[in-house]
């Protein structure tokens, strides 16, 4: 009988420290030592994709020959968590509901008003819809609201199962009766227990990809809603501070800025922002900001 060749399922030390060291710095996400089996977990998928041996041909790879350029976005893709639920935080969408639009319509005034939401590290893009819901709902009871919402994430995968936003039904059970029937199609096919949005609704929603530890974010300097949340828990404070500068720079004047629950600090302190409601801030109106600077 023919002996099959010893494998090595497992990152060396030397080779988990090299990825981290790499997810570091070039997506802010530290990964310890105990996130080191779920790392490897993760990468074995890639591993079989590729038709390789084992972990540690897939970290050879990564480290000869230039390969980490080409095997970058899948190797975030396989340790970025992405976690994500309709209506998670109800509470951020109640305040977008009944405070920010209201007021946010009055500030701009006119026979129709036109709002800008970004929905930062959206993963596979149940939070854009929500978003999308909420609105939708104002828009057909005001008769006037127009409104466009931007997803972003760094991970190509849940991007593209954003676009196709096609959810179990048990995913979508969150979302309150009504809204499902407005919003959502069941699948034609009665073995699946699937439901997809409905194409009117997918229309206001764009997906782009983008690194948050970029410089600059190439989008639109006057949004009146950024929703950034529980992604900066992944990074060490200096690296949240800049994020949050960032996404602030493209805040019309009175936008709003909501974090997730575990990020409350996240927000304190940073010039131009006050705190409205638990984890939500407000940028400083226009005369103040200027004052500021």
């Amino acid at each position: 009988m023919t002996s099959q060749p010893e494998t090595n399922d497992h990152l060396s030390d030397r080779h988990f420290a090299a990825v981290a060291r790499v997810v570091e710095s070039r997506v802010g996400i530290k990964l310890p030592v105990a996130k080191r089996t779920m790392v490897e977990g993760r990468l074995r998928r890639r591993v079989r994709a590729l038709g390789l041996r084992d972990l540690t041909a897939y970290a050879e790879l990564l480290f000869k020959n230039d390969g980490l350029d080409a095997e970058l976005i899948h190797l975030i893709d396989c340790v970025t968590t992405n976690k994500t639920d309709f209506f998670r935080e109800p509470s951020h969408f109640a305040f977008l509901r009944d405070v920010a639009v209201p007021q946010l319509t009055r500030l701009q005034g006119g026979s129709r008003p036109s709002l800008k939401i970004w929905s930062a590290a959206c993963s596979t893009g149940a939070e854009a819809y929500t978003i999308a819901m909420v609105l939708q709902d104002l828009a057909n009871a005001e008769q006037r609201l127009r409104f466009s919402i931007l997803g972003t994430d760094i991970s190509t995968e849940v991007l593209r199962e954003a676009r196709t936003a096609i959810y179990p039904r048990n995913f979508v059970a969150p979302v309150p009766g009504g809204m499902q029937q407005r919003y959502l199609m069941r699948s034609r096919n009665p073995r699946e227990d699937l439901v997809r949005i409905t194409p009117e609704l997918r229309r206001t929603v764009c997906f782009e990809r983008l690194n948050l530890m970029d410089e600059s974010y190439p989008f639109d300097r006057d949004v009146d809603v950024i929703f950034c949340r529980n992604v900066l828990i992944y990074f060490e404070r200096a690296t949240q501070q800049a994020v949050i500068d960032r996404l602030i720079s493209h805040l019309r004047p009175g936008g709003y800025l909501m974090l997730g629950h575990s990020e409350s600090m996240a927000g304190s302190g940073v010039a131009g922002l006050r705190s409205v409601a638990p984890t939500i801030y407000q940028a400083a109106p226009a005369p103040q900001r200027r004052a500021a600077a």
